[in-house]
């Protein structure tokens, strides 16, 4: 089931508004087991030019989906948002039937995944946790590219060990493994 979190940043959030997102995002919940409890912490902004952002952050077990966009009406930022969700979850899906066929497995495990932190001058203002689930590159350049990040810490499923993958200048991907 999902719950909804939704903030306003220079707007207040009406009946309308939030009945509308409630609306829009519960449709993904189609792909969801029924047994899963998720919090959409849903942001809308709205910007001196009269232009708003929705960003959309669900944090799921196995997955963290994330989609912000940006335009003139607040409604259609919320329609282009909940198609960009679709889409990765239809992309996650994909990929995680490919590889379970691919290596006869039935159930596999995703790094959820928190925001990148922020640094001021060397110095360091915000730490964050994470449980390192074994996963191969793929997987996590997939996972990375769903949260948007440039880079992404995993445990490798074949070694043990904690590798890194990131996005190159040229737009293709590097993997760093640890000794």
């Amino acid at each position: 089931m999902l719950k909804f979190n939704i903030r306003g940043e220079n707007v207040e959030v009406t009946d309308a508004i939030r009945d509308y997102v409630v609306k829009r995002i519960s449709k993904l919940q189609k792909f969801f087991e029924d047994s899963v409890e998720a919090t959409a912490h849903v942001n809308l902004k709205v910007y001196p030019n009269c232009t708003y952002k929705v960003e959309v952050t669900i944090p799921l077990p196995y997955l963290t989906l994330r989609a912000e966009e940006t335009s003139n009406d607040m409604y259609g930022s919320v329609d282009l948002v909940t198609d960009k969700l679709e889409r990765q979850i239809r992309k996650y899906k994909t990929k995680v039937n490919r590889k379970s066929r691919e290596k006869g497995l039935k159930n596999l495990e995703f790094v959820p995944s928190d925001d990148d932190s922020a640094s001021d001058e060397l110095k360091i203002v915000r730490t964050k946790q994470v449980s390192l689930k074994p996963m191969d590159p793929e997987e996590a350049v997939l996972q990375m590219d769903m949260l948007g990040h440039d880079f992404f810490v995993f445990q490798d499923a074949e070694t043990n060990g904690t590798s890194i993958v990131y996005r190159r200048r040229d737009g293709r991907y590097g993997l760093i493994e640890a000794e």
